[in-house]
């Protein structure tokens, strides 16, 4: 049998990995950006499907079935995101003679639309939040009890959503929505319901077959969020009692009863943290990105059970042989900077050094290049230990010991979170990290601090090496010291940001031990509190050098925060703006950003346009600034 992967990244390694025990051959499909991603090397052969955009390559339901085709596959699996949860894809892959690794298409379909998933949920007598439909909104608008959360029907991610606290501003949050969900999902359609204040995530993961059994493999806590965006996700849930957990677990088995259900799926539910009530929220017809945490706990592989599934074959288990063992928890490893509003990060990844003890699904190694087109989602950190506090410690720990560099990651920020009482205590709700203020979260760690580590770290890769007589401004002593050339310090370091920091020789002994660090030639990347931070060092002509300044000389323009593609430049040459009018529009990681004008001026030089891949701080656009009307200053 031979297997095609439509979809990148961890996702595809890791179904790849399941397929080849299986003894199935592999096949991956590529956008130009991905040719040299670990995922294609993981695959047994590989076939290009087209440039960048995911319009005309992941999301090319005719170039992926023609590959499948051409490489011979049999079958098709989704992987997750994309066109995973896509109904008509999947009628096009069994209309082309091919194995579809995933439920039935009638199945995605039902619960695609979260109007008709509702429907059908309260039909199996599962619990649904109290709301309103997208046709009996406008009737029952004076009905409505605040606070409500409105959200895009078709689709999920954070997208379309908003709570709303008074009827005073339902109507614009309503125009909002709408927008956001036609341009997110080509469905303007949402929902009303009850906004719960202390709402947890809790899921379960069924698997069907197709001849009738349908299991539960236990629940999963997604509460940590972001704006609706999973960072921690653990099995099993903490703090249910056996009366909401077995509720659970049979309102997920009705639902997918009453469709037929005959694959791998999550059905997904709000719990009231203040009544233990539980309610429906959706089920999403796929693999989910947090499987590994249920595989940890029953000893199953779900990519195999859905394999078997979609091969008729029976599951070869029914509810009675699922155990469960152990805690098990993920996090989200993101390149995004969470002290600069998390904003999506690409680059390079230079460092990498994973911690023993922990699985690591990842779309990255040592050299690889992350793109600014795809999600920001670089790698998976799965911890599973006998008992929760246990788990929560080794995931502090796996944190601790994990390098990645320069890019900036979230695991800084998830390091912190380990350690926040709310998810110590089992206690996490999913607007807990967004109720916090800019004064509560995270500071990454001065650079300084770590540039001691960092000198330790490089000295002991010389001393590894044996190295008698470094190049640079470097100079092994007998008893192992660094020495500059011109500075009372023992070594001298380099930064991000190309701010020199010299090292006494105290420091650098005292950050030997203090921290995590991988050294090569090209620098040194050590780990602080979960941040990675990256020096390199100077070579002796360089290293007392002033700073550089901006080759372009323009202060007053907008230049891209991160590296992104241009989608949109809504000025012209010429044009008279304010502070604040939006000059540029760019895409990263499948988010969209609005750089505006930092004053009043005249638009000199546009130097981008739309469809450009831009480097962080790259001008895009420069002004003529206006001068201040002193005329209007009182006396």
């Amino acid at each position: 049998m031979k297997l095609l992967v439509a979809n990148r990244g961890e996702i595809a390694s890791r179904v790849f990995a399941t397929a080849r025990r299986l003894g199935w051959r592999t096949v991956a499909v590529y956008a130009e950006p991905d040719r040299r991603s670990p995922f294609v090397g993981d695959a047994d052969e590989a076939h290009c499907i087209g440039p960048a955009s995911l319009e005309r390559s992941y999301l090319d339901a005719g170039a992926i079935i023609a590959a499948a085709h051409e490489s011979g596959a049999d079958a098709i699996h989704p992987g997750y995101g994309f066109l995973s949860e896509n109904a008509d894809f999947a009628r096009a892959v069994i209309d082309a003679g091919l194995t579809w690794v995933g439920p039935h298409p009638d199945a995605i379909a039902q619960m695609g639309s979260k109007i008709e998933a509702r429907a059908i949920a309260e039909s199996a007598d599962v619990p649904t939040i109290p709301g309103f439909d997208d046709a009996d909104i406008s009737a029952a608008s004076e009905q409505m009890r605040f606070p409500v959360l409105i959200k895009a029907s078709a689709g999920g991610g954070g997208k379309g959503i908003r709570i709303v606290r008074s009827a005073d501003g339902f109507d614009a949050a309503l125009a909002e929505a709408r927008t956001e969900a036609l341009r997110s999902f080509g469905d303007d359609r949402v929902l009303v319901e009850r906004y719960i204040e202390r709402p947890r995530h809790v899921e379960v993961q069924v698997v069907g077959d197709r001849h009738g059994t349908v299991i539960h493999l236990g629940t999963r806590d997604c509460s940590s969020q972001r704006r609706y965006q999973k960072l921690l996700e653990e099995a099993p849930a903490p703090n249910l009692d056996a009366a909401t957990r077995e509720g659970l677990h049979d309102a997920a088995v009705a639902l997918a009863h009453r469709i037929g259900y005959d694959n791998a799926g999550t059905v997904e539910f709000i719990v009231d943290a203040g009544t233990g009530e539980f309610f429906f929220l959706e089920m999403n017809t796929r693999l989910q990105v947090e499987h590994p945490v249920t595989e940890a706990i029953t000893g199953l592989d779900l990519v195999e059970l859905q394999l078997r599934a979609a091969a008729g074959e029976s599951l070869g288990l029914d509810q009675s042989a699922v155990t469960f063992s152990g805690h098990s928890i993920e996090a989200r490893i993101n390149a995004e900077d969470p002290s600069d509003g998390f904003t999506p990060q690409a680059g390079p990844v230079r460092h990498l050094q994973v911690p023993a003890g922990v699985r690591w699904d990842a779309a990255i190694v040592a050299g690889s290049q992350i793109s600014p087109y795809y999600d920001p989602l670089i790698a998976k950190l799965v911890v599973t230990r006998p008992d929760r506090p246990a788990a929560l410690d080794a995931l502090r720990d796996g944190l601790d010991g994990l390098v990645v560099g320069p890019v900036p990651t979230n695991a800084g920020f998830l390091r912190w979170l380990v350690d926040a009482p709310q998810l110590r205590d089992g206690e996490m709700t999913t607007n807990v990290i967004d109720g916090l203020g800019a004064a509560e979260m995270p500071a990454p760690p001065p650079a300084a601090e770590a540039a001691a580590a960092a000198a330790a770290a490089c000295l002991g890769q010389l001393l590894d090496e044996r190295a008698a007589a470094p190049s640079g401004p470097w100079t092994v002593l007998s008893d192992f010291r660094l020495t500059p050339h011109t500075s009372d310090a023992v070594a001298v370091l380099r930064d991000e940001v190309g701010e020199l920091h010299e090292v006494s020789a105290g420091a650098m002994a005292a950050g030997r031990a203090a921290s995590t660090s991988s050294a090569t030639r090209e620098g040194v990347a050590v780990n602080l509190r979960g941040h990675t931070v990256t020096f390199d060092v100077p070579d002796r002509s360089d290293a007392w050098a002033p700073t550089a300044t901006d080759d372009t000389g323009d202060v007053d323009s907008v230049a891209a925060p991160f590296p992104a593609v241009v989608v949109d430049v809504p000025v012209v040459t010429g044009d008279v703006v304010a502070t604040g009018d939006v000059v540029v529009v760019v895409e990263a990681m499948k988010m969209l950003h609005s750089l505006a004008a930092h004053g009043a001026g005249t638009v000199a030089e546009i130097r981008c346009e739309p469809g450009d891949a831009v480097e962080a701080n790259q001008v895009l656009v420069s002004f003529e600034q206006h001068e201040r009307d002193l005329s209007a200053d009182p006396a």
